[in-house]
């Protein structure tokens, strides 16, 4: 009989734990991200987007002939800042905890 009362009162020690695991991941429902944090990402994927299509273009019709047009300042120095702007404000945007609310404190 030991070992059946043993049993039982182990059941219910496991029943108790899971109940404290349920209220510790109800009290952790708010969102990773906040509206602050999607608009900076949004912002850095426009960065990132706009950088690309500076960088696009200065080909050359034909084989012959040299298009000095692919070095200049927008293909150069231009794109590669707005792509570098883009990207470290990405990875501030992920890496930005949000504001507490009035509700969390």
């Amino acid at each position: 009989m030991n070992k059946i009362e043993t049993g039982v009162a182990k059941k219910s020690v496991k029943a108790e734990d899971t109940t404290k695991q349920q209220t510790n991941v109800d009290v952790n429902k708010d969102f990773l991200f906040q509206k602050e944090n999607y608009r900076l990402l949004f912002i850095s994927l426009g960065f990132i987007v706009v950088g690309f299509i500076l960088m696009v273009g200065g080909r050359s019709d034909s084989t012959d002939f040299f298009n000095y047009e692919m070095f200049n300042f927008q293909r150069l120095t231009l794109s590669p800042i707005l792509l570098i702007i883009g990207y470290a404000l990405g990875i501030f945007a992920i890496m930005k905890k949000p504001k507490k609310s009035d509700n969390q404190k």
